[in-house]
């Protein structure tokens, strides 16, 4: 899949509609839901509820229904038992022209496991940058009025607290219902939720990293961060991370830059590290494009050998910088789970077994660093990105 424009819009059609629907033997009624989930949370009361503007996973979910859609989505495809009188239209809105392809090897992963399950659809891409808070607005409302043409919207925004009210004029929209990816953290004032939230969970990646890193490099390590843009995810991402090596480590953080989750940013913030503070041995960075400006300033700088740097998500482009020796360690995803567990999403909930579905899916995290074999790094690879194949997606 190629890159879009920030201002593109394009759509793409199931060319494999005919040979799929036949894999569908039973005839059921498709009823599609409403774009909203009304539940009366918390599930459950947790410590630092107060604090939050947002619930956590585990009070959101009814205990077994992540386990089982995580199940549904590593397993074989499970024709769909439905009948189709025409072919799905989902719209995407998501910053897919960033320099992360976690985004386009999802729409791959969301589209093969649609194919797989014999589901006939259409999309239509609304792509943008990270930064283009407004654009995705303007895509938001364009989806919103045109609702009629849309079954379903996934909705990737640029930042959640500032694509909220976006969100919410979704999910209020009359028969259109709403995915939200790459978060997982629903808002406590929405009156009612979109219908799921797909993510891997941020602090569990801040976590894994924290503690190997921890285990790797020791105590009183001084240290400096590329952030990306202040929010839930960086909260986490970066926030947690540095309360984890301080606390377990007593690291000393000397530097925060906040790069947007540009690779410009990146860039631009390493550089001032290098000159500013040289005393910094680790440089940890909250996405992939920062972390490619990262390490393209170290090399340019030849200090990629001495300085320890971490990525986040393990992309292609992370993995390749693994291997060519100029990135460390990332904690990475595997990719190809939120794509998918869309697609088993969607096919349950024309099933009518939208009720089986947790409120928020996360995926597996796992760490991936430069003193791995080559087919271990492999090995986690071809696992993560089962759908959307192991070369790197050309833009």
């Amino acid at each position: 899949m190629k890159q879009r424009s920030t201002t593109s819009v394009t759509r793409t059609r199931n060319r494999t509609r005919t040979r799929n629907l036949a894999l569908a033997p039973i005839a059921v009624s498709v009823l599609l839901s409403t774009s909203a989930v009304a539940l009366d949370l918390p599930l459950k009361e947790l410590p630092g509820d107060a604090d939050r503007d947002h619930w956590l996973p585990a009070q959101v979910n009814v205990p077994g229904k992540l386990e089982a859609l995580q199940a549904a989505t590593g397993e074989a495809a499970v024709p769909f038992t439905g009948k189709q009188e025409k072919p799905l239209q989902i719209a995407l809105i998501y910053p897919s022209a960033d320099t992360s392809d976690f985004w386009a090897r999802n729409y791959l992963a969301l589209t093969s496991r649609l194919e797989q399950v014999g589901i006939e659809f259409e999309t239509t891409e609304f792509a943008s940058r990270q930064i283009e808070h407004s654009l995705q607005s303007t895509y938001a409302t364009q989806v919103a009025q045109d609702a009629d043409l849309y079954d379903y919207v996934i909705f990737g925004p640029s930042e959640l607290a500032t694509q909220a009210d976006n969100i919410e004029k979704l999910v209020g929209t009359k028969g259109l219902t709403t995915y939200v990816w790459a978060f997982h953290t629903p808002l406590k004032h929405f009156e009612t939720q979109p219908a799921a939230w797909f993510d891997f969970s941020s602090a569990y990646g801040a976590q894994k990293i924290c503690d190997y890193m921890l285990e790797r490099l020791g105590s009183d390590v001084t240290y400096a961060m590329n952030r990306g843009i202040p929010g839930v995810t960086d909260n986490q991402r970066s926030g947690d991370f540095k309360d984890c090596v301080a606390e377990k480590g007593n690291w000393n953080v000397v530097y925060e830059h906040y790069g947007e989750y540009q690779r410009e940013g990146g860039f631009d913030g390493t550089n001032s590290i290098l000159q500013a503070y040289p005393e910094a041995t680790v440089i940890h960075n909250a996405n992939t494009a920062m972390a490619m400006g990262s390490v393209e300033a170290q090399v340019a700088a030849g200090k990629h050998k001495e300085i320890f740097s971490t990525g986040w998500g393990g992309t292609g482009l992370e993995l390749d910088a693994i291997r060519r020796g100029e990135l460390d360690a990332t904690p990475m995803r595997m990719g190809d789970d939120v794509g998918a567990a869309t697609a088993e999403a969607i096919k349950a909930d024309l099933e009518g077994r939208a009720d089986e579905l947790p409120l928020v899916f996360l995926g597996r995290i796992t760490v991936a660093h430069d003193e791995m074999e080559a087919s271990e790094l492999d090995a986690l690879q071809k696992e993560a990105f089962r759908f959307s194949g192991l070369e790197p997606l050309k833009r």
